[in-house]
């Protein structure tokens, strides 16, 4: 079976947020698939196999699986027009446990379609603000993920959360840091905790940008919007609400190229 390291969010090799790919030509169980996610040891590995019109899509941390992932579907999409299982000018159509998710080539970018995830306001969770390191000046929660805004960039950059108490406390998928951007080319920057599924900081994380992009259109009255997400790696996404659907961008870049032997 092949398999693909592509970086997704990024046009830089070794920048964005890195998933393997892996094309499964026989259905596998839960079991293999979670250890061959283990093996790989990246945020998320994503596993297609072709179905209908389109491809059966499920993704895996090195500890779990998820039921939403942005980055290993803009990695899965370019793995297969990169590698002639689709022509370029063919949609990539995904049946996922979040419905049916869509990509299209967009020049040098993809598109992907995906359920918007707005956040409601909520009770600020003290032991999470202690373990994060920062009192937000607000907070909100969606079905995957809490989200803490900051008053500034600079704040977000120096949070240094304590992991190890997050992932014992957090009962949620992750915690999406956010504030307004400095520099005028991006709207907002974030970062994304999630160590309760394996990953202390996901490098670049499409997914919270489906709550990122309904929160910051609200706020700044703007449509689309860019975002760049803060990590060490670093990666940008360009967000359009549309409706209960929010529309995300980016640039994928292949790094590896290998094949399953077991």
């Amino acid at each position: 079976m092949k398999i693909y390291q592509v970086d997704a969010f990024t046009q830089e090799p070794f920048k964005g947020n890195p998933a393997a790919v892996c094309i499964l030509n026989e259905i596998k169980d839960e079991e293999w698939m979670q250890a061959v996610a283990q093996e790989m040891n990246l945020s998320e590995t994503a596993f297609l196999y072709p179905e209908k019109d389109g491809y059966d899509l499920r993704w895996f941390t090195p500890a779990a699986e998820v039921d939403l992932c942005g980055h290993a579907t803009l990695a899965s999409a370019h793995a297969l027009w990169e590698n002639g299982y689709l022509n370029l000018d063919q949609q990539a159509r995904f049946y996922t446990k979040s419905g049916l998710l869509t990509a299209l080539v967009r020049g040098d970018w993809i598109e992907l379609n995906f359920p918007a995830e707005p956040e409601k306001e909520t009770d600020p969770p003290e032991e999470i603000i202690k373990a994060i390191g920062a009192k937000p000046i607000y907070t909100g929660r969606n079905r995957l993920d809490y989200l803490f805004e900051y008053e500034t960039e600079d704040i977000i950059r120096g949070l240094a959360p304590d992991f190890s108490f997050l992932g014992s406390i957090l009962g949620y998928r992750g915690v999406i840091v956010t504030s307004k951007s400095k520099l005028e080319s991006y709207d907002f920057v974030s970062r994304y905790f999630a160590p309760g599924v394996g990953i202390n900081e996901d490098p670049v994380t499409g997914s919270a940008h489906c709550c990122l992009g309904p929160f910051w259109k609200q706020k700044l009255g703007k449509n689309p919007l860019t975002g760049l997400q803060v990590s060490r790696r670093t990666g940008v996404v360009k967000v359009s609400v549309e409706g209960e659907r929010v529309l995300l961008m980016g640039r994928a870049v292949t790094v590896l190229k290998g094949e399953l032997t077991a």
